[in-house]
């Protein structure tokens, strides 16, 4: 059976796709084949690599790379990891799915443990990821050590408890969260395919809610707007977010493969500069 191919971007190619990369080869070697770079790549940040060997994966072959350095190359999928990557690379050429993921730069966050906290953080990503896309429960995980902290808590929009957690009770709002955590952003029309759903107006009410509540941001392209979780939450709402998909991924998976046999999804004009 032929490997897949996976190609994790982010702007300096030094921490978060260098920790993706060493994560699903140590995960899933016989079923992909991984790749990271960088849109401004530099050195490979050393904490990264304790972390790393720290949580028990080879380090050992990974290089900072230019994005160029994949110029034409076809990838079964491409991982953007932080908004810069996904503005400059929003639909790469020869991508056959792609997936805007939001993780903090543990060169800047807070806590006691930053990089560790990123690497478990893409651990449990990656593991949706292969429960997803291989459709099968069997894969292979990695524990984290006992030593790594829980998520930092940082207030970035203040989003009252209440108000966020009245949004998880419809159906709707709770799916539409979930499906846009695993893809990164998605318009009206991907969740009215995704969810089966034939009302425009009930699916746009909902996105409006999530939208007042600060829970979703939106972007406009032509006739196309995109919502996407607002990565300027508090990282407790990310988390609650984050492990409510990651571990109920089987309520989402019909909704999966129905947005991935949509016919005519929207275009979002490739560029990667």
């Amino acid at each position: 059976m032929k490997k897949k191919s996976v190609l994790f971007l982010c702007t300096g190619n030094s921490a978060r796709s260098q920790m993706a990369e060493a994560l699903l080869r140590s995960k899933a070697a016989e079923q992909f084949e991984v790749f990271s770079a960088g849109t401004e790549p530099e050195q490979v940040d050393p904490r990264a690599i304790d972390a790393i060997q720290k949580f028990g994966v080879d380090a050992s072959h990974l290089l900072s790379k230019n994005v160029q350095t994949f110029a034409g190359q076809a990838f079964d999928y491409v991982i953007t990891l932080c908004d810069k990557a996904n503005s400059e690379c929003r639909s790469f050429p020869g991508a056959g799915k792609q997936l805007a993921w939001d993780f903090p730069d543990p060169k800047t966050r807070k806590g006691s443990h930053p990089f560790s906290s990123t690497l478990t953080e893409l651990n449990n990503r990656l593991s949706m990821f292969l429960l997803v896309e291989s459709k099968t429960s069997a894969t292979a995980t990695i524990e984290a050590p006992a030593e790594v902290e829980p998520l930092d808590v940082e207030a970035l929009t203040d989003v009252e408890p209440i108000v966020f957690y009245k949004c998880l009770t419809d159906d709707i709002r709770l799916k539409t969260l979930m499906l846009t955590h695993y893809h990164g952003e998605l318009c009206v029309c991907e969740l009215m395919a995704a969810l089966d759903e034939d009302s425009q107006p009930k699916v746009s009410r909902n996105l409006a809610l999530l939208k007042k509540a600060n829970i979703l941001s939106d972007r406009k392209h032509g006739q196309w707007v995109f919502y996407r979780i607002n990565s300027a939450l508090p990282l407790w709402i990310k988390s609650v977010i984050a492990q409510t998909t990651e571990n109920n991924i089987a309520l989402i998976l019909p909704h999966l493969d129905r947005l991935d046999s949509m016919k005519n999804r929207p275009d979002k004009v490739s560029f990667c500069r």
